[in-house]
């Protein structure tokens, strides 16, 4: 259990644990999640945990303060876990799993979950009446404390008090693992007290005979005010030292594990004496996240959704090897063979492209019966073989017939040259967009800029540009409360700084 840092001249120089051991380290990475003064709530029962079984990390918060950190609290819940024994599926609507099954990893040829179906269930006016008449036993709703919680990941209960018109709300029945009885209850995120819990559940369909294995409860924890980081997800005060995950203020799963990757990375960059890697909102749904967090701070627990990204045409999960692996290679992370790869994929997709371009159909009864049968308009004229992919009924595949010299592709190249075609337009509309959002992320503000001193800035700006520190024009003028007269007033400051020092 760590419960301070050793820190000399605002740089990080290791550890030190509850036994009083010192660990030295030129890098240190807090990912201390729902750890931090953590108190777990079931009802009105309240105590010190991290997460359930395990103990809350207590004194290193304290320490933090110490050193000069803004320090919040947050809370969120997770749901109860039931028997998979004691659960009545044929009540439930079957969600049966994909039959082309999608991996994380471009390396992994897919793994078809046999036997893994999900199940849909629905809470009813019975439950939500149960819920109702026991919201005073639950401190996270009936005003005891005063932690934010998360909005995009409401607990049932807060579910029930704000959408009162809802005469029910979803349940997936989500199966822990293979050799294990637990299932997880999707939707049912809850700290009601635990006899409670059990009431509610045996009102729903399929599960009126459930036995809960744990039982679900809310978690209150310390944060750490992300804006107090860089991009690298270094702190700006204390060199050496990275935060990543919920202690940053974010909800966990996706979001906590890739700022963990990220700080990892930059963690090593440092200790090489390399420059960190920081990618833009353009590439990565990973960078929306860190920018968002370190340009606007957290007020509540932070979910990525694709609605942050502006450019979320082009951050899809069927392009992340072409957008990232470039980067992964270059840092080390990605083997020569997996690059070799990458590049091979890439160049049969740019050659297919090309070759669709160069195919012209003519319009003859075949074509025309064909693109009767997908039920769209038949050739008056000659076209490109690209031209015709554009139309929407007519897919890459459903074109072989007409295609004889086609040569034989993986399905993901042919994917992807079916995607780049069809959406070119599109595409190249958001491509447009990020060349004028670079052109912002290039302007660099210098460091070590004192606001205050700067003219035609208001005192409001003044506050947040010092706050924030921000690297570029464009991370300025994401901040929230600068207006684009700030932004102007900034940039003929920067001008004049940048006169005088020529």
């Amino acid at each position: 259990m760590v419960t301070k840092l050793i820190v000399q001249d605002y740089q990080v120089e290791g550890v030190i644990v509850k036994s009083g051991i010192k660990f030295y380290s030129p890098t240190v990475i807090l990912t201390n999640g729902t750890f931090l003064n953590g108190l777990i709530y079931i009802g009105e029962t309240v105590y010190s945990a991290g997460r359930t079984g395990e103990l809350a990390s207590i004194g290193l918060a304290e320490n933090l303060k110490e050193l000069g950190f803004k320090i919040g609290r947050l809370n969120t819940c997770t749901p109860p876990r039931i028997d998979r024994r004691t659960v009545d599926f044929s009540k439930m609507k079957e969600q049966k799993s994909e039959d082309i099954p999608l991996s994380f990893s471009f390396e992994n040829k897919g793994k078809i979950y046999k036997d893994f179906s999900l199940f849909m269930t629905r809470t009813n006016q019975k439950t939500h009446q149960i819920i109702q008449d026991n919201i005073h036993r639950v401190p996270l709703s009936n005003g005891t404390t005063q932690s934010a919680a998360i909005r995009y990941c409401p607990s049932v209960e807060d579910k029930i008090i704000r959408f009162p018109e809802k005469e029910s709300h979803q349940i997936f029945l989500e199966p822990e693992g293979y050799n294990i009885e637990e299932i997880y209850l999707q939707g049912f995120f809850t700290s009601l007290p635990a006899d409670v819990q059990q009431e509610a559940l045996h009102t729903i369909e399929g599960l009126k005979n459930c036995q809960i294995i744990r039982y679900g409860y809310a978690i209150e924890y310390d944060i750490i005010y992300p804006n107090q980081l860089k991009h690298s997800l270094e702190t700006k005060e204390i060199k050496g030292l990275f935060l990543a995950g919920q202690v940053n203020g974010t909800s966990g799963y996706e979001e906590a594990a890739e700022q963990g990757l990220l700080a990892g990375i930059n963690a090593v960059q440092l200790v090489r004496g390399n420059k960190p890697l920081i990618l833009d909102r353009s590439e990565a749904y990973i960078a929306v996240e860190i920018d968002d967090l370190v340009t606007k701070s957290v007020t509540e627990p932070y979910r990525l959704r694709t609605g942050l990204a502006e450019y979320r045409l082009l951050l899809r999960q069927d392009n992340a090897d072409l957008r990232l692996t470039p980067y992964g290679y270059k840092i080390g992370l990605i083997l020569e063979q997996r690059y070799k790869k990458f590049l091979e994929k890439k160049t049969l997709v740019e050659k297919e492209k090309e070759r669709l371009k160069d195919v012209i159909i003519h319009s003859t009864q075949k074509v025309n019966e064909l693109l009767n049968k997908l039920g769209t308009a038949p050739l008056s004229e000659a076209i490109a073989l690209a031209t015709l992919l554009t139309r929407p009924e007519v897919t890459y595949n459903q074109t072989a017939s007409i295609d004889p010299n086609r040569p034989e592709l993986p399905a993901e190249v042919s994917e992807q040259v079916e995607i780049q075609i069809k959406y070119a337009g599109y595409i190249k509309r958001q491509e447009i967009q990020v060349k004028r959002f670079k052109k912002l992320e290039n302007y660099k503000i210098p460091k070590n800029i004192d606001y205050f001193k700067l003219h035609g800035i208001s005192h409001e700006g003044k506050e947040r540009f010092s706050e924030v520190c921000p690297i570029s024009l464009g991370q300025a003028k994401r901040i929230p409360g600068i207006t684009p007269s700030d932004i102007t007033a900034l940039m003929i400051n920067i001008e004049k700084l940048k006169r005088m020092k020529k």
